[in-house]
């Protein structure tokens, strides 16, 4: 595994004006990939899939949609006990299952509710196509940042299962522990900046109004190739 780039190190202090604008930018620490017939771009659902776009329109790959569905704590659905991905990859905070002391039936519980609506979003984003396929292929895992990395861990895993040929995170933004406990399980993780003292995915974009699910339909809808 090649693991970080280091690619943030050197842009700190990067704002972009849009999802359009981070696509563009995440698209130009990917030239390598541009034109290669093995690669597909996978945009999580539902920021990743506009700056998706627009890195696989750079590269002239596929574009599919992917989706990660966040594991909330009962009675606080806010805080996350982990991530449950499309293709069935769990990623579970057992810290935070012992410290609250979920039992093994609340768990399973909440993975069933999430699954569902999981299968639910995907036949409204993608109707009766099916996923791409990514045996033998290059993935290029793309969101609109990275918080705590826990939902992008969770699309790693669950894409690895697929058997692809190499697993790519690429993202505008995210703080630089995240990126390198990432590069751990992905063969390469691109993130164009690191912001010192990083908040929200949203503190670097000036234009971070939510994306809808016309939105991404329109986009899914829009050829890259």
């Amino acid at each position: 595994m090649s693991g970080w780039s280091g690619l943030a190190r050197r842009n700190t202090g990067r704002i972009f004006r849009n999802r359009q604008d981070a696509g563009e930018a995440v698209a130009q620490e990917l030239a390598a990939y541009r034109g290669k017939d093995n690669v597909v771009v996978l945009g999580l659902a539902r920021g990743g899939v506009p700056v998706g776009w627009h890195v696989a329109s750079a590269l002239r790959a596929p574009l599919d949609v992917f989706l990660v569905r966040k594991l909330g704590v009962p009675q606080w659905q806010e805080l996350a006990m982990g991530a449950l991905a499309s293709g069935g990859g769990v990623v579970i905070n057992d810290g935070v299952v012992r410290s609250l002391d979920i039992s093994d039936e609340q768990l399973q519980t909440v993975i069933d509710r999430e699954t569902e609506e999981l299968h639910r979003r995907e036949r409204a984003y993608r109707g009766d196509r099916p996923p791409v396929d990514i045996a033998g292929r290059v993935v290029i895992l793309v969101d609109d940042g990275i918080a705590t990395g826990a939902s992008m861990l969770a699309a790693v895993r669950a894409v690895r299962s697929g058997g692809p040929a190499r697993v790519v995170v690429a993202v505008p933004v995210g703080p630089e522990s995240a990126c390198h406990e990432l590069a751990a399980e992905a063969d390469e993780v691109v993130c164009v900046t690191t912001p010192p003292g990083f908040e929200a995915v949203g503190q670097v974009f000036e234009d971070f109004r939510q994306v809808s699910d016309d939105e991404v339909r329109e986009l899914l809808a829009t050829p890259t190739v």
